[in-house]
């Protein structure tokens, strides 16, 4: 729904709105007081969170090349883990003190912070509102096209890497590795720096469906190697022989990671028709928030009740998913074609 507001009113005024309603959820946690409240404080910052990610991708749509899409994105990215690590650090400075008084200052951190993420936004260039939809048109188009609904589907599976590194590894560490508990936070450092040093170099090659496609299924192969070697890790008895297991199929997560993201980018874009740009990445983009709710309870279920054949059921999934993808995108771009074929001809009487 908020991708389709994106369409009828513009990319840039919802996403300023949607950045004011964040700050607002987060401000409103210093107030809250009871569950229920604190529930609905969470439900509108999700709400208006998902609603922003569409928002902002629809907006770049509008603003940017289409070929020099995925290179922002890729930029982006790296800004966005250079955050992580800021908002990590001042989240640890807080836990340090240990008052009310620290907790709510990150609070109002975060709330200023995404109000200076309005005012920036609101400074970009306003990219026009679609026409309205033509007579007998669905409002939401994207929920019947269902090559891109497959195509939505297979990168949700593919995003189930998401808790790997932040859930599934840590209780791994703990429960199944002689590796020392701190290794987990290092694998996160590692993570986050990679991405901030070589994402942009990662997606450079990455400017059409090809490439793409390429990408998600060279990402299939290392992550499912970053699997096996994960699942390694329980056999050694020295910690640090289980670290360096650790250690090297954490390199390989996120070199996965990182030509995945660039893939499921640029397909996410050139599939979607210019005129629903907005409910089109609005749809897409529902693969975070599913791997993100879905994601912990099946990687708990798969890797810590069933341990090293888990971890290989695990990189199988993703390794077809990978794979399942090229034929998913050719089949989107073909319907694509018909879809312009058609409205091509109605539009020519």
């Amino acid at each position: 729904m908020g991708g389709a507001l994106d369409d009828r009113r513009g990319p840039r005024g919802t996403s300023v709105l949607l950045a004011v309603a964040t700050a607002a959820s987060v401000c409103s946690f210093l107030f809250i007081r009871s569950f229920w409240a604190f529930l609905a404080a969470v439900l509108v910052y999700a709400t208006a969170q998902c609603g922003l990610a569409a928002a902002r991708q629809a907006l770049l749509a509008g603003l940017v090349a289409p070929g020099e899409r995925t290179g922002v994105l890729a930029h982006l990215q790296a800004v966005l883990n250079a955050g992580l690590a800021v908002g990590a650090a001042l989240g640890g400075l807080a836990l340090g003190v240990g008052t009310e008084r620290a907790y709510f200052a990150v609070f109002v951190l975060d709330a200023l912070a995404f109000l200076l993420c309005a005012a920036v936004l609101l400074r970009l260039p306003a990219v026009a509102p679609v026409p309205d939809r033509a007579a007998g048109e669905p409002r939401l188009a994207v929920l019947r096209d269902r090559p891109y609904a497959l195509v939505t589907l297979l990168n949700a599976i593919l995003l189930l890497r998401m808790p790997l590194l932040s859930l599934a590894i840590p209780l791994w560490i703990v429960e199944r590795t002689h590796a020392p508990g701190w290794l987990a936070s290092a694998l996160f450092v590692l993570n986050t720096v990679a991405v901030m040093l070589f994402q942009v170099r990662v997606a450079r090659p990455v400017t059409d469906l090809d490439s793409a496609r390429r990408a998600v299924r060279v990402s299939g192969l290392v992550v499912a190697a970053a699997c096996g070697v994960f699942a390694l890790s329980a056999l050694p008895r020295s910690g640090w022989a289980a670290a360096a297991i650790l250690l090297a199929g954490a390199v390989l997560q996120v070199d996965a990671e990182m030509r995945q993201s660039a893939g499921s980018w640029q397909i996410g874009f050139e599939l979607a028709p210019a005129e629903r740009m907005g409910q089109y990445q609005g749809f897409f983009g529902t693969g975070v928030p599913v791997a993100r709710t879905l994601g912990p309870l099946v990687l708990t279920s798969l890797l810590l009740l069933w341990g090293i054949p888990g971890w290989l059921l695990l990189g199988g999934l993703l390794l077809a998913a990978s794979y399942a993808m090229g034929p998913a995108v050719r089949r989107a771009e073909a319907s694509r074609g018909e879809d312009g074929a058609a409205r091509a001809v109605v539009g020519s009487r």
